[in-house]
Order: structure tokens, then sequence, then C-alpha cells
């Protein structure tokens, strides 16, 4: 599967090595291409995941703010929840399109 943004690929991974949360992709992190994204300050904390972090998304020439989320330390009974370590896991949405 593929994130892209005005044609870039931002992640790229197989599907059997994403996780699916809340209808949502998380890439792992190695699948990222981690130049594309840079740290948000927007806070938000999920009451079951704990707290995100948002990340402005890039295509090269433009960047769109809090594209871009991932937690980097999740609630423990979270990571049962969903069944998987989804740690620093990396999904996307708006105009970032995640294609099979």
């Amino acid at each position: 599967m593929k994130a892209i943004l005005n044609g870039t690929v931002i992640a790229e991974a197989p599907r059997d090595e994403l996780i699916s949360i809340e209808g949502n992709w998380y890439f792992p992190p190695s699948s990222v291409n981690q130049g594309l994204l840079e740290k948000s300050p927007t806070p938000y904390r999920c009451p079951w995941k704990g707290d995100c972090q948002y990340f402005n998304v890039s295509d090269g020439s433009s960047s769109l703010q809090d594209r871009a989320w991932s937690y980097p330390n999740p609630i423990p009974s979270s990571l049962v929840k969903v069944g998987k370590d989804y740690s620093n896991y990396v999904a996307f949405w708006k105009e970032v399109e995640v294609l099979d």
C-alpha cells in the first residue's frame, strides 16, 4: 500500500505490515519517508490510545499541516485492544491518499 501526496510517495509497505485502527491505515515507521514529515506542535490526546504526535506532510514543494499522526507511547491497554504494537506507526488523512 502507498500513502501519496500530489504524486509523491510518502510511505509504502505491503498491506500485511500495516495496522488498521478505526478505519485508518497505520504504516510502519520504517516504510515512511521521514524527510517528508515535520513534527507539528498541535496537541491531541485520544482517550484510549494516548498522546498523539501530528506531522505536517510535504510533497517536496508544498507542506500541509497535520495530515499525518502517530502514537509514540500508546496507552498499554490500547495495544491489547488493537492486538499489535503500533507505537510510532504513521496514519494519513485528507489530501494524502492511501491506495492499495
